[in-house]
């Protein structure tokens, strides 16, 4: 089955989903973006439309469960842990609902089953909780997507164990994070080697695991998308390779 656009009721009525078609082009390619914890998917929407990926669908999550207290955003966790030696909510707490929500629902009934997109070419933007959600639901998948950026987002605890490393997942990963005061530490990354076949990893020179800020920042997702993306057409008249 050839792959089609996929529209708004082709995903269950409970999912706050916005769908950003390439313009002028049947789409090959799915982006799933994932917010991070307590936003909503609006800013997502728009760097959806800002990244503007040949014959690729964007589409936002937003995640699933609210936050207490009238805080406002969502988060992506089983729980809501907060952390008192940082003064803030704990990132990991758990992704066994989102990640089959995001495995079932999103990827293996919709844009599998419902609108014909190979798993192959399917890929995650995830920002901190929403990269954790990415790589936990590639966990649970074991079958290759196009890929996963992760900024700032390492692999939940409870989604490794000693088999991953004889059977590494064949989801190509990059990682990125700053120098400092970042999620992605040597033992994060380490972990994430030992998950995945192809882990690659930009540490920024700037303190924390904001979003890109430059063109220089941004590069390396861009280099990575330039190689996983899958084309119809090749590469167009007057386009520039990079790296």
């Amino acid at each position: 089955m050839a792959s089609r656009q996929p529209v708004a009721s082709d995903f269950p009525a409970q999912l706050n989903t916005s769908i950003i078609p390439p313009p002028g082009q049947r789409p090959i390619n799915v982006l799933l973006l994932l917010h991070g914890l307590g936003d909503t998917n609006i800013p997502f929407t728009n760097l959806a439309k800002q990244l503007s990926l040949p014959e690729t669908t964007c589409i936002t999550i937003q995640a699933p469960f609210p936050l207490p207290f009238d805080l406002g955003g969502f988060h992506w966790g089983d729980d809501i842990l907060f952390d008192s030696s940082q003064g803030s909510m704990d990132h990991d707490t758990g992704f066994g609902k989102s990640s089959r929500m995001l495995r079932e629902d999103i990827i293996e009934k919709t844009l599998i089953q419902k609108c014909g997109y190979k798993a192959r070419n399917i890929l995650f933007f995830g920002f901190g909780q929403g990269g954790m959600a990415a790589i936990a639901t590639a966990s649970s998948l074991k079958v290759e997507l196009g890929g996963i950026v992760s900024i700032g987002g390492p692999v939940p605890s409870g989604f490794w164990n000693a088999q991953d490393a004889v059977a590494k997942n064949p989801t190509p990963l990059i990682v990125l994070g700053g120098s400092s005061a970042s999620l992605i530490t040597q033992s994060a990354l380490t972990l994430l080697k030992k998950s995945f076949q192809t882990v690659e990893y930009t540490k920024w020179p700037r303190s924390g695991d904001g979003m890109p800020t430059n063109r220089d920042e941004m590069l390396p997702i861009m280099k990575f998308f330039a190689r996983r993306l899958q084309s119809r057409s090749g590469v167009p008249e007057g386009s520039v390779e990079i790296g």
